[in-house]
């Protein structure tokens, strides 16, 4: 289809001038864009991530810590109450409250690596030479003339 319509056109063309005698030029060039294209592919990427390992310390009540608190619970029972009851019930609470406050608390006693994995969506960039349209330039009598078609 190019080569008629370029035919049709420089036939025309170079018909008039041969009969009015004058050289005539004439040049067809294809133009063209460029597209690009993102085009999306999905890919497994993985790594190594330290995670905590959880663990109970051992700060259990010692012995020294449980009579401590039932020497000062007995005082401060009796002192309140007057009595040995006052007393002995101090002791109890004294002796659980000690025990309690010493007890092992869950934190962080290491680390273990461990691979995690996940999907990452990349893109490759392609790009492409995309015809447009033609045209003819031609010169006749020192004068420029041109003309723009598609194929």
């Amino acid at each position: 289809m190019k080569n008629i319509v370029i035919s049709a056109v420089l036939t025309s063309v170079l018909a008039v001038p041969a009969l009015a005698d004058s050289k005539v030029k004439a040049s067809v060039q294809d133009h063209y864009r460029t597209v690009t294209h993102q085009i999306p592919y999905t890919e497994r990427q993985c790594s190594i991530v330290d995670v905590p390992i959880y663990g109970h310390t051992s700060g259990g009540a010692t012995g020294g810590d449980i009579l401590g608190g039932m020497i000062i619970g007995g005082l401060l029972g009796k002192g309140v109450t007057g009595d040995r009851d006052g007393a002995t019930a101090g002791a109890v609470l004294g002796g659980v409250i000690a025990a309690d406050r010493n007890r092992g608390q869950e934190r962080i006693i290491g680390y273990r690596q461990e691979e995690q994995c996940s999907k990452v969506t990349r893109y490759n960039t392609q790009t492409e030479d995309k015809y447009t349209h033609s045209t003819v330039t031609f010169y006749e009598n020192g004068r420029q003339y041109t003309i723009t078609f598609q194929k």
